[in-house]
């Protein structure tokens, strides 16, 4: 019934998806308390978000093969890169931490369309994978950064958790492309 045999492949889908909801449900209560008027654009991306999660749970429970799975949810993805850091990117006060988090989401959706425009998306190898996810983490990183250079207030911590989820959900993607990269391996050498 499970997509995953191994324990810690369930544990780090698992781990991801609950944690993926949890914020999410953190940012469907900002939209409540500070208005849709006001945090409209977290909506817009929370239902992408929202999406990935779907089809990540579809995934783990065989609902979904992996083809379908690898270009919806990179399709999700690449939209939520070029809405909130390119199209829509937040106002940062210093031009460099701008600039490197404009260049590293550029970079990041450059390597999402690589990716899948391959025919043989699953030669990729382990290790570009996994740099999609640092990428990820490098622009959270810096915005995280510029956050805390900024004076606090009742936006921070919901800015905070909003900023996490994308590198959140990346990591079980990731984590289920190398997956699903060893378990096609694995199929064709037996």
């Amino acid at each position: 019934m499970l997509r995953f045999k191994k324990k810690t492949k369930v544990m780090d889908v698992l781990i991801t998806a609950l944690a993926g909801m949890l914020s999410v449900g953190v940012m469907f209560y900002a939209v409540a308390q500070f208005g849709l008027k006001e945090a409209w654009p977290e909506e817009v991306l929370n239902l992408f978000y929202v999406a990935c999660l779907v089809m990540m749970w579809m995934y783990f429970f065989n609902r979904l093969e992996p083809r379908q799975f690898n270009y919806w949810c990179s399709v999700c993805m690449g939209v939520t890169i070029l809405l909130r850091d390119i199209l829509f990117a937040p106002p940062l006060d210093i031009y460099p931490l701008r600039l490197a988090c404009l260049t590293l989401s550029v970079l990041l959706l450059l390597m999402l369309t690589y990716f899948y425009a391959r025919k043989d998306w699953k030669s990729y190898s382990k290790r570009n994978l996994w740099m999609i996810f640092i990428v990820d983490m490098l622009i959270a990183s810096l915005y995280n950064y510029d956050i805390y250079l900024e004076p606090i207030n009742e936006y921070t911590d919901y800015l905070l958790v909003e900023i996490w989820i994308r590198p959140t959900i990346a990591y079980g993607l990731v984590a289920c492309f190398v997956s699903e990269r060893q378990n096609d391996t694995f199929l064709v050498k037996s």
